[in-house]
């Protein structure tokens, strides 16, 4: 199969969309971000890649950390890990307090910004105060590049906007549901949120949930089988907010994203995949992205349905 050509055509197609979408102005430092940008990336097993557009450009990774955190959760907790967030589609926004509260600080599944933040309150857990330095090491592992790192300036703007993330969280300590100081706990969901990576990383960061829970370039076992399967499970029905199931059916792909524009996919047993265009449609979620993704399936017929 012709990536490179697959990709040039997906470029094209997709150059009419500019005009459509916003960028994320609810938080000050991606609001200055330039709209009219595209890259697309695949990894696949043998090591070889494809790229196209603005691909060694970083962006603000946001909701795509939280794949990072619930595998490091679910990989030391396992299943006593559901006691504290769930695993059902939320069909609300992924800041919905209304939700949480009818369920009593419970949050529905660890892709909304609710159960983020409980994953990373059970990291803290464990790795108490290098709870961020273990999250951003764990990363820089997967992509095989210790360059990676946060953006301070996003960090601090999603600090000094965040209020519905502190409420988030206030509710949940109030319903026990989360064990930490508030304040140490929200700053690391902030600063992962804040992760700064190019399409070329991001995919390459995401092969090993492609491969049953192990690298398929370094034979390294980060997950079992079995959890492996639960996180693509919930990226399918939970990865992109309440637009999971429109996701789900243009493009036939598990895949997480995130308001900084960026969203990662898996083809299991082939390739990981990413794309990123900075405009969101009205659900939070890249629009060209989306779409480029959808071509893509349709192209390739590179889909698990």
């Amino acid at each position: 199969m012709n990536f490179d050509q697959i990709l040039k055509e997906i470029q094209k197609e997709i150059a009419p969309l500019f005009k459509e979408g916003q960028v994320a102005n609810y938080i000050p430092a991606l609001a200055n971000v330039n709209p009219n940008q595209f890259a697309m990336s695949l990894q696949l097993f043998d090591g070889t890649s494809h790229h196209i557009g603005d691909v060694d450009t970083e962006f603000s990774i946001q909701s795509i950390s939280k794949v990072y955190t619930f595998t490091l959760a679910l990989h030391l907790y396992g299943k006593e890990l559901y006691k504290n967030v769930g695993h059902e589609p939320s069909g609300n926004s992924f800041n919905s307090l209304i939700q949480l509260e009818y369920e009593h600080g419970i949050p529905r599944n660890p892709f909304i910004n609710a159960g983020a933040i409980v994953t990373t309150d059970l990291l803290m857990n464990t790795y108490k105060d290098e709870t961020f330095a273990k999250i951003l090491s764990f990363i820089q592992e997967v992509c095989d590049d210790e360059k990676i790192t946060y953006d301070k300036e996003v960090a601090f703007s999603e600090k000094e906007h965040g209020y519905r993330n502190l409420a988030l969280i206030n509710m949940m300590k109030s319903f026990d549901n989360i064990t930490n100081d508030t304040h140490n706990v929200i700053a690391d969901y902030f600063k992962h949120c804040s992760i700064s990576m190019n399409t070329k990383q991001l995919c390459r960061s995401m092969l090993f949930l492609a491969n049953h829970g192990i690298d398929p370039i370094n034979n390294k076992q980060y997950l079992t089988s079995s959890q492996a399967k639960r996180i693509n499970s919930l990226m399918l029905t939970c990865g992109h907010y309440d637009a999971s199931g429109d996701f789900a059916f243009q493009v036939g792909l598990p895949g997480k994203s995130g308001v900084g524009g960026g969203i990662v996919a898996i083809v299991p047993g082939v390739m990981a995949l990413s794309v990123w265009s900075p405009q969101l449609n009205k659900k939070g979620n890249s629009l060209i992205g989306t779409k480029a993704l959808e071509l893509f399936t349709t192209k390739t017929g590179l889909s698990i349905f």
